[in-house]
């Protein structure tokens, strides 16, 4: 019996040690790798915010290139008929469109949804007045119908995308 509470005495005091020891050692490992996830988040950050930022910046300039007066500015050439322009307008929207499709993998799904109504919204008001123009108009009586039906509107498709987009960018920074 005295033995037994010897080996007990011995054993439990050895058993609480490396209790604790494990538990510590448990909690060190545990606190090494949370560390190492928060470096690699930060360096991955500093990597991923100027690209990020740099997606923002490509997707600012094509909305303010498929606004309605920076379209016709572009594309609008001295005797150009109706159709003519209407062609072009489409084309250089679907053109820009296509050069900045990368772009969707940086910018949340809510900005490039914004996007992409702004870009739908533009043609829709492109083929309303080109539907509205009779046949034999010109590129300037298209433009100008154009630019009064913008003139009408509350905003510019464009422009409540850009605004969205301000918005988003100043919560990212």
């Amino acid at each position: 019996m005295e033995i037994v509470k010897e080996i007990l005495f011995v054993t439990i005091p050895a058993l609480l040690v490396l209790l604790t020891a494990y538990l510590l050692i448990r909690k060190t490992i545990e606190n090494d790798r949370e560390k190492r996830r928060h470096e690699v988040i930060l360096e991955s950050s500093k990597t991923i915010t100027p690209v990020r930022l740099q997606a923002y910046e490509r997707l600012t300039l094509f909305l303010e290139r498929i606004s309605i007066e920076s379209l016709i500015m572009r594309t609008n050439k001295k005797g150009m008929d109706a159709r003519t322009l209407h062609s072009a307008l489409l084309s250089t929207i679907r053109s820009e469109y296509d050069h900045n499709l990368a772009q969707q993998i940086y910018v949340s799904p809510q900005a490039w949804e914004v996007i992409k109504i702004a870009r739908s919204n533009t043609i829709k008001l492109i083929n309303t007045i080109a539907e509205k123009i009779p046949p034999t108009a010109t590129g300037a009586d298209f433009s100008k119908n154009l630019l009064e039906a913008v003139m009408d509107m509350d905003e510019e498709p464009a422009k409540i995308a850009l605004e969205f987009l301000k918005k988003e960018i100043s919560r990212m920074i």
